[in-house]
Order: structure tokens, then sequence, then C-alpha cells
């Protein structure tokens, strides 16, 4: 089989950024599409990369070769139970949901785990739906792969060089490893950031100076605190279990922290950032992560009429769009006078170099 007919039942972000990559580097695929938001799909073939647009969950799947489920998690569940009577034994099923325990649980029940491997693609977008889709969004992100057990080795292989056919890194991963991945190094994070800004939003004096001075770092580990609260309330209620588990490890070393300072123990406290830092300076910084990144940098500039201009300028001459732009009040951590963010790594990277070539200070 050459499993090239592909389907996906949702057609935002992620779907559309798939379609794209596989219209890019498999341009012999035949698509198939179906959500309940028609423009993206009238969009998406206007655009040549849906071939055909499904009206609804019917025997048009039975043609297809994969099909990738790609709405929110609890939907997936319902849509991977409404296609089980038109899937082909030789198929593939697949989801793009970031918790894996729930899907898997319903493979299993409805017998479809010689069909089914679990998909999470490790890259995102501040922003959603199909026009946001982009067919590099995936490009050297992994791409976490989690069959199920009774899922042969040759379509796991089939499956596995499709996702490395467009630009993504394969991972296989047992689910419920998966699972406790991402709640420690996604999900308990956002809890966090979440927190941590309603303690200071609860704890400001009245005339709000916290959120007047609070910048820089402060923003930095927060900023995942904007993020939807409704797809943040069904991914905690989804992987509540791996979650507490990871927060309750937390809760302990910050209890453990608490102690050492109340006693002063300024050797155990120069421990902790020492080893923190260690670690988070092995880090791969050029790899992406679950946690999307802010493509920004911060440019030291002199405080003088049109400095703004000469930079907006220079990066307009080279066609590198701007995302926003600000003056850093607060610069603790050495941030240069000028703060500007971009759409994405390339235009960050790019501007970053052009700007050092005019002789300009880049952090």
């Amino acid at each position: 089989m050459q499993y090239n007919n592909i389907a996906f039942i949702g057609f935002g972000l992620i779907a559309g950024s798939i379609a794209k990559a596989i219209r890019k580097y498999r341009p012999e695929s035949i698509i198939y599409a179906y959500t309940n938001n028609r423009s993206e799909l009238l969009k998406g073939k206007s655009d040549g990369i849906i071939d055909i647009i499904l009206e609804g969950i019917d025997n048009t799947l039975s043609d297809c070769d994969i099909v990738f489920l790609c709405t929110p998690v609890e939907f997936n569940d319902k849509y991977l139970n409404d296609i089980k009577p038109y899937i082909r034994n030789d198929a593939i099923i697949t989801d793009v949901g970031s918790t894996k325990s729930s899907i898997h649980s319903l493979a299993k029940e409805l017998e479809l785990e010689d069909v089914f491997i679990g998909g999470h693609p490790m890259a995102g977008s501040e922003k959603t739906g199909y026009d946001a889709s982009d067919a590099l969004l995936l490009e050297n992100a992994y791409y976490m792969i989690t069959p199920s057990s009774k899922v042969n080795v040759d379509k796991l292989e089939v499956f596995s060089g499709i996702i490395e056919s467009i630009k993504a890194i394969p991972f296989v991963i047992d689910y419920q490893k998966h699972d406790k991945v991402v709640a420690t190094i996604s999900h308990l994070p956002h809890i966090i950031a979440a927190t941590l800004v309603n303690l200071v939003s609860e704890n400001d004096y009245d005339d709000g100076v916290m959120k007047r001075v609070a910048a820089g770092g402060f923003k930095d580990i927060t900023r995942i605190a904007s993020a939807s609260p409704i797809m943040w309330e069904q991914i905690c209620m989804l992987n509540s279990e791996p979650i507490n588990m990871m927060l309750r490890k937390y809760i302990d070393t910050l209890e453990d922290v608490y102690s050492h300072l109340s006693a002063k123990s300024s050797t155990y406290i120069n421990n902790m950032f020492a080893k923190s830092g260690e670690y988070r300076n092995s880090l791969d910084t050029n790899s992406q992560g679950l946690i999307i990144s802010k493509y920004d940098l911060s440019v030291h500039i002199q405080d003088k009429p049109g400095a703004i201009s000469v930079i907006s300028a220079i990066l307009a001459a080279n066609s590198i769009s701007i995302k926003n732009i600000g003056i850093n009040h607060n610069r603790e951590k050495g941030e240069g006078a000028l703060n500007i963010s971009f759409y994405d790594a390339d235009s960050c990277k790019m501007a970053g170099k052009l700007l050092k070539e005019y002789n300009y200070k880049i952090i």
C-alpha cells in the first residue's frame, strides 16, 4: 500500500499544517477533510490543499488509508467511535491530541488497537485556525508517536516514514510515559505560570506597583498563563492523574525550599540555583518543545528621535515583518532598551544578523 489517501477530521492549525506539509512533500497524496467550519474547508480547497471535502462521517472514509483526528481531545474520542464502521483493517487511525491515555483506552474498548497509532506533534502557534497553518510548522519538531500494543511493525514504520517525510522528527514512546512527560514539561508549567500570576494579582498593593514593574523575567516565565482557559481546563481534566503526581512532587520541592530558606541555609539555596542552571544550560536551544517559543530579541539603542524608525526601516527593506515592538523599562536581565517580536524563528534570526551588520548590539 502507498497510503496516499489521507483524511482529516477537524481542519484547524495542526491539521492544516500537516495537510500543507503533505501536499508539499507528498504531492501524489489525495487529501480528504471534514470539519464543522465549512469556510475552512472551502479555503483549504481553494488553496489546493484539500482534494475532497467530506460532507460528514460516512462510507467515503473506507477509501482512506490514514485518518487524522484533529479536533479537541474530548471530540476526538467521539469521532473515533463514529468512524469505526468505515475503517479498513489495513488502514491507520491517528490523532494529534496532547494527552493519550483516554483515546488509547477507547481504542482498546472499540477493538481498534490493530489500526490505532496515537500522535502528538510538539509544535504550535499563538494563533489558531486553518488560516494560521503553515507547512513549515512541524519542521524539525518532535512528533510523538504512541502505537497501540496490537499495531504491527509495518504500519508503525509506514506512519513514522510519513511523519519523517513532512520534515518532523518521529519519536516513538509509550502512551502512558508520554502523558507523564507532557504533564511535567508542559501542563505543570502552565499551572505554575497561572498560579504565579494570580499570586501577584492577589497580593499587589492598592496602587498596583507590582503590575506596573512586572516585566522582563516575570513576563517571560508567566507568558503561557495567557493561554486559552477552555483548552487548559480540558487538558488538566483529561491528564489530571500524571499532572497531580508531578504537582505533588513540585509542592514537596517548594516546601523543602521554604524550610531551608527559613533556616537561612545559604548552601542549599546556592546548590539549588547551581544545579538548575547546569541542567537548564544543557537543554538543546535549537529544538522546538511543547511550550511555544517567543521569537523576540532586544536591541541596545540610544534614546534619541528616530532611533526606532531607523531599525523599522532596516527590517522593512529586507522584507522582515515585525509582530510587536516596545520599550523595556525594566531590564533586570541586561536586555536592550528596545524589544522586538517576530512571527517566526527564521525572521527573528535574520533580523538579529542584519542588525548586527549595522553595528547594533543584540541581546
